[in-house]
């Protein structure tokens, strides 16, 4: 699996750096062992530069919209890879306990809690997902900030932030807990911006 994911990681890397080409701020503070990888989300191109900015040698498990599964050989490559498929339609188990068991063998997982694409301008409830798994699996979450705006051949500054681990009790946290700490991820993505640091 982590082969599949190197071989795809090196395909796709020169036509994607052409096209965006980029530079990653905070490689340093990424952590070692499992953790929830946590970015903001406004193209197709943002699982493949998140991947980029914690490079090759850190696999990423992301959790992928289950239709992008049913596309003749892509949906293979991404199962031989690793990626996680979640049927957003209906509380997938299936997707949840795959991700588990990859943060239990000190792996790391990749999600979007927007969601959904995002654009410079717009706005959407982060779900709580990314929170919870983190919480349910006393591991750490990595915010990771790419430029929303992403002009064709324009250096794009990617940033890590520092992980953090969400202080909640995971047997009596409340809703109303799980999204305050998910809104105050996705602030702490946000702050990320290389024009605030």
């Amino acid at each position: 699996m982590e082969l599949i994911y190197k071989i795809c990681y090196c395909i796709v890397y020169p036509f994607t750096s052409f096209r965006y080409p980029h530079r990653t701020i905070g490689r340093e503070n990424i952590p070692d062992g499992a953790a929830v990888v946590c970015a903001n989300h406004s193209s197709n191109a943002d699982p493949l530069l998140v991947a980029f900015a914690v490079r090759k040698r850190v696999p990423l498990h992301f959790m992928a919209k289950i239709e992008l599964f049913r596309i003749p050989v892509l949906g293979w490559l991404l199962r031989k890879a690793g990626i996680i498929p979640v049927d957003r339609d209906k509380a997938d188990v299936t997707s949840l306990k795959t991700a588990m068991k990859y943060l239990k063998n000190g792996e790391k997982v990749g999600i979007f809690p927007e969601g959904r694409r995002v654009g410079e301008g717009e706005s959407a409830e982060a779900k709580t997902g990314a929170v919870r798994l983190a919480v349910r699996m006393g591991v750490p979450v990595l915010p990771i900030y790419v430029p929303r705006s992403k002009p064709l051949f324009k250096r794009l500054d990617l940033v890590i932030g520092k992980p953090y681990y969400i202080e909640l009790n995971k047997k009596a946290a409340t809703n109303e807990e799980y999204h305050k700490a998910t809104e105050e991820l996705m602030t702490a993505i946000e702050s990320l911006r290389a024009d605030k640091i």
